[in-house]
């Protein structure tokens, strides 16, 4: 396995974008930024929340799953108070939706910035 995919893998993962950026392919690392960013930052402001693992209920596991995808944000979580959710919002329920979505998406960006260190994409 080549070191270079690896490396745009993991940094794609961490922050969105990253590895595309590692990979010189500017234009396409910046629009994930932006566009994975603004996800994050709407699921945060609608006080949506970001599980963690518990394994007592398969849903939520899935739902760490999902929200583990968000990378540095994920880990700032665990040390700061965001993403704790206000389920007494009316908008609770989509700003999770849109963190889980978030985290989703920046799965298949690191896998996209792996394929692309692969030469298996351009």
């Amino acid at each position: 396995m080549k070191t270079k995919a690896l490396t745009a893998g993991i940094l794609g993962w961490f922050i969105p974008g990253l590895g595309h950026l590692y990979l010189k392919r500017y234009w396409r690392g910046l629009i994930f930024f932006i566009a994975i960013g603004l996800m994050c930052l709407l699921g945060l402001v609608m006080g949506g929340r970001i599980y963690h693992a518990q394994a007592e209920n398969p849903l939520t596991f899935l739902a760490f799953l999902s929200d583990l995808g968000n990378g540095c944000l994920y880990l700032i979580s665990r040390f700061l108070p965001v993403g704790l959710g206000e389920m007494e919002r009316v908008s609770f329920e989509f700003g999770s939706a849109y963190l889980s979505g978030a985290g989703l998406l920046n799965f298949l960006i690191a896998l996209d910035a792996w394929d692309i260190g692969r030469g298996k994409k351009s």
